[in-house]
């Protein structure tokens, strides 16, 4: 493969994504959009350009600064410095613009062996880095290198609607090259990062985007069709409407979220999917924890996390997330666990699932609960932990039964 060619309104596109990424704190993915909002006359492959390479120098930020030799910074001549060694350090020739001339004659491979450590090579917080080996032990390695694998995009097909066969030549005859997951079997997995809205699949609910490892954690609580069911901590619904097809349509599904604006956009998304047994409740309102107590046969709770179990998708996260961001966490999900554990029925399924590998906010946590009086009737049946090497994100779920 040749060496792409660098156009400079393209490259300074990257270069705004970066200060703006880095310098005010804001998520790539927020970036990118609005950048690409904004130059609405750049061409398909020049929005697939600038998305890409800030994703990536994103996910290597530490390793390139390190390859530079220089401490991270969001000045501008700092920046293409940087974006010509990420360059090289992708096995391309640099073009002949003067902003490239002080690094051009750099030996990548030589400075690549100079370097050492699981933060620098693999690219992460060197605070992260050790919380994560004191938490993972040698674990933490292939982890590491797992999660700077880019994810693929991974579909769940709506059984209330269609078969996995039907999606399946569907999307492959709208062109798309599409497969059944090799390690999760109700899970399709795309080739690329094709769009996905206007394709009429999508709008008729047939399937939804879903990581493969996330499709693991409705399954794992398993409703009755004709139950009660309340996701305490809902989002955008994606395992709401997972559970509602696990249900076939039957009974009660109630979609809470500590944001009650999310509900609304989950509303959409289950008419879409054909779900007519789904009701919300938002956090706030009054009453609604004694309202809904011990009514749940089975009860979700996929708790606010560090997201450190899906940084492939989101590599923000090795910079954005902070050691107080941590222990912050670790009391809400305790909260959590501790006061919305009351809206399940006795003989009632709980599951505590996260997108973390931390074992802090995993099984650590469950045994914290386990110990303390509010979960004094429940027991733990199985816990399971999705590694992120599995080519999908990296997942914690234990299921807990309600004892009389």
């Amino acid at each position: 493969m040749g060496t792409p060619r660098l156009f400079p309104n393209i490259v300074a596109g990257v270069l705004e994504a970066l200060e703006m990424s880095f310098g005010k704190g804001l998520y790539a993915d927020k970036v990118v959009e609005r950048l690409l909002r904004q130059n609405k006359k750049w061409g398909s492959r020049d929005r697939s350009f600038v998305a890409e390479h800030t994703y990536e120098i994103v996910r290597w930020w530490g390793l390139l600064w390190g390859l530079l030799g220089q401490e991270p910074t969001t000045k501008r001549k700092d920046l293409q410095k940087l974006f010509g060694v990420y360059w090289l350090w992708r096995g391309f020739d640099l073009p002949d613009w003067p902003k490239f001339d002080s690094i051009r004659g750099l030996n990548i491979q030589e400075r690549l062996n100079a370097l050492n450590g699981t933060a620098t090579l693999e690219s992460y917080a060197a605070w992260f880095d050790e919380e994560a080996r004191l938490q993972l032990g040698s674990k933490w390695d292939g982890i590491a290198k797992a999660m700077n694998i880019p994810n693929s995009v991974n579909l769940r097909v709506n059984i209330l609607k269609a078969s996995e066969e039907e999606v399946l030549n569907e999307l492959r005859d709208a062109g798309l090259e599409v497969s059944a997951h090799p390690a999760f079997r109700q899970a399709l997995m795309l080739s690329g990062r094709p769009r996905l809205n206007n394709l009429e699949g999508f709008k008729t609910g047939k399937f939804e985007v879903q990581d493969a490892g996330s499709q693991s954690i409705a399954p794992f609580l398993n409703p009755e069709p004709g139950s009660t069911v309340i996701d305490a901590c809902a989002g955008a619904g994606g395992k709401t409407l997972h559970l509602g097809a696990l249900m076939q349509n039957k009974g009660t599904l109630i979609a809470m979220d500590v944001e009650g604006r999310k509900l609304g956009e989950l509303l959409k998304r289950t008419q879409r999917s054909g779900l007519s047994i789904v009701k919300t409740r938002a956090w706030e309102e009054s009453g609604v924890l004694e309202e809904l107590s011990n009514s749940a046969d089975y009860l979700l709770l996929d708790v606010p996390c560090s997201g450190s179990g899906v940084i492939k998708r989101e590599p923000d996260t090795k910079w954005k997330l902070q050691p107080a961001h941590l222990e912050r966490l670790e009391t809400l999900q305790f909260s959590i666990i501790r006061d919305y554990s009351r809206l399940l029925k006795t003989d009632g399924i709980m599951v505590y699932a996260t997108c973390s590998i931390l074992p802090k906010e995993n099984r650590n946590l469950v045994n914290v609960f386990l110990e303390h009086p509010a979960g004094a009737q429940f027991e733990l049946l199985e816990d399971n932990t999705v590694d992120p090497s599995q080519h999908n994100d990296g997942f914690y779920m234990a299921r807990l039964k309600k004892r009389a």
